[in-house]
């Protein structure tokens, strides 16, 4: 299955002159979940439709990262674009894509670094477009660099979230426990637009993605009988595996 973030990779893989690997391992992983191939977890992969979209502007390095979670989104969320992001250039594309009608965009990003009057709380229903999340996919002294160095993103009602469960992604460290991968982001985003089954199969995915990442690096089989796997398998029934 080919979305958006796994062109993006290809299209950063492709500039290299080295091939990436990723740190502390050079053992071959799946194409299709950036996992060691024995941990494989495509069989797993959940898809539920949407309303909500998701446009995720990805910081150089993050599309090559095995630990990305913005692959997870792209994974559930069919209507997921990806863009890289540059200082001294904008996709086009990008650009369309937050001028289509279709679309109500929403910058999500803190509230408390945007003037007052930017700043939304709630996703209101607006009639003829659905809700697209922008996600600002990067480390947070990364982010916080896009996001004042994008003046294209300027015009755009920023969605400032207020989680109230601490971060649980355990991949990459993080100074501050009230900072979510983006995969958290978008599962609070999805569930804000009235998407809650959506939001919860995203955090599930998230869960399992981990499991099978860290016992990957620790060679322990992955557990597919413990909660987070029976969670997932339910949440994902209706909408059936693809």
């Amino acid at each position: 299955m080919s979305h958006a973030v796994a062109r993006l990779r290809a299209v950063r893989l492709a500039r290299r002159d080295k091939p990436f690997v990723a740190r502390g391992s050079r053992t071959p992983r799946c194409a299709g979940c950036r996992v060691i191939i024995s941990h494989c977890l495509c069989a797993l992969r959940p898809q539920v439709p949407t309303r909500a979209g998701m446009c995720l502007i990805m910081c150089d390095i993050e599309p090559l990262r095995p630990s990305n979670t913005g692959w997870l989104i792209a994974d559930v969320v069919r209507d997921t674009a990806a863009f890289g992001w540059s200082r001294t250039a904008v996709d086009p594309a990008l650009l369309t894509l937050l001028a289509d009608p279709q679309w109500a965009p929403y910058l999500v990003f803190p509230g408390e670094f945007v003037a007052p009057e930017r700043v939304v709380t709630e996703v209101p229903v607006v009639p003829g477009k659905r809700p697209l999340f922008v996600l600002l996919d990067a480390t947070w002294p990364e982010a916080r660099k896009m996001f004042r160095k994008s003046p294209y993103l300027d015009q755009l009602p920023v969605l400032s979230l207020q989680p109230e469960q601490l971060s649980r992604y355990r991949l990459r460290r993080s100074t501050r426990d009230d900072h979510l991968c983006t995969s958290e982001v978008a599962a609070l985003c999805l569930a804000m637009a009235g998407e809650p089954h959506a939001g919860e199969t995203l955090e599930a995915y998230l869960e399992v993605f981990t499991h099978h990442y860290l016992n990957a690096k620790q060679s322990v089989p992955p557990n597919l009988e413990d909660a987070a796997h029976q969670r997932l398998r339910a949440l994902a029934m209706p909408a059936q595996f693809v």
